[in-house]
């Protein structure tokens, strides 16, 4: 029996529904979804585009505010798993790799709160 991807994650998942920006090197502009869950070492994007641009590995640059909008969290992830359509959950799971301390600091009290509450 083949252990889960739930299983295999270092760091817990809390659920999130937060408006986030993000740029691949190949796009000028920011694409906006929304994310729905988070966890320290990373975040599922939902995505409805059925598009091929995208490819595990690829890096892209991660923008979102929290929901006063005073602080912005920024940093660099990579995208480890990509969900078509058919999945039923079609997004991009992103991998943090390059985060501030600052931004560190406030991912790990989202994902503190939230699992709490």
């Amino acid at each position: 029996m083949s252990e889960s991807s739930k299983d295999r994650r270092r760091f817990p998942r809390v659920p999130l529904n937060l408006l986030i920006q993000y740029r691949f090197d190949t796009f000028e502009d920011f694409i906006s979804e929304y994310a729905s869950d988070l966890s320290e070492g990373g975040m599922f994007i939902k995505n409805d585009d059925d598009d091929d641009t995208h490819e595990e590995g690829q890096l892209v640059y991660l923008q979102f505010t929290l929901k006063d909008g005073t602080r912005l969290i920024e940093g660099l992830g990579k995208i480890v798993r990509i969900n078509d359509q058919r999945s039923g959950d079609p997004g991009l799971g992103i991998e943090f790799l390059n985060f501030d301390e600052d931004s560190k600091a406030l991912i790990e009290a989202i994902v503190r709160e939230r699992a709490e509450g």
